[in-house]
């Protein structure tokens, strides 16, 4: 269990160090060619690394001088050092160029892991936000 934890934390790790740098490779790389993402913005589904990239590139690509910092909390994991399940609350928060915090959202995230070439990627990405009842409009701060 102690080589999953280690794989777990190095896949969480290069995601928010990627993101935070804008680096589309470092994070893409953490991804299976055949990845499919069901992300919670715009898109029903990202079917294989190619089409996630797209997105990828278009959300990075959209921040300007900004950054995004990403926080994964209330992180469970299980599975073998081969296939692998995680889930976690995921805050994703826009800082300035100085690195003054502008505003924030939280996602709901899975992750199915599987390794290949000796490496643990990310086989599925699944994101989403609760709805409202009373107003449809997402809820992006865990309460």
């Amino acid at each position: 269990m102690a080589e999953l934890d280690t794989s777990i934390t190095r896949i969480i790790d290069t995601y928010c160090s990627a993101v935070l740098a804008k680096n589309v490779e470092t994070l893409m790389h953490i991804y299976e060619p055949g990845v499919r993402v069901f992300d919670a913005w715009g898109i029903w589904c990202h079917d294989g690394a190619e089409a996630w990239r797209v997105a990828v590139e278009g959300w990075l690509g959209s921040l300007g001088a900004e950054k995004v910092r990403v926080q994964f909390d209330e992180v469970h994991s299980f599975g073998t050092a081969d296939t692998a399940v995680l889930n976690a609350i995921v805050t994703y928060a826009a800082v300035s160029a100085t690195g003054e915090a502008l505003r924030s959202m939280q996602n709901r995230l899975t992750w199915g892991l599987r390794t290949r070439g000796h490496v643990l990627r990310i086989a599925h990405e699944h994101t989403s936000a609760p709805i409202g009842f009373e107003d449809m409009k997402a809820i992006l701060v865990k309460p």
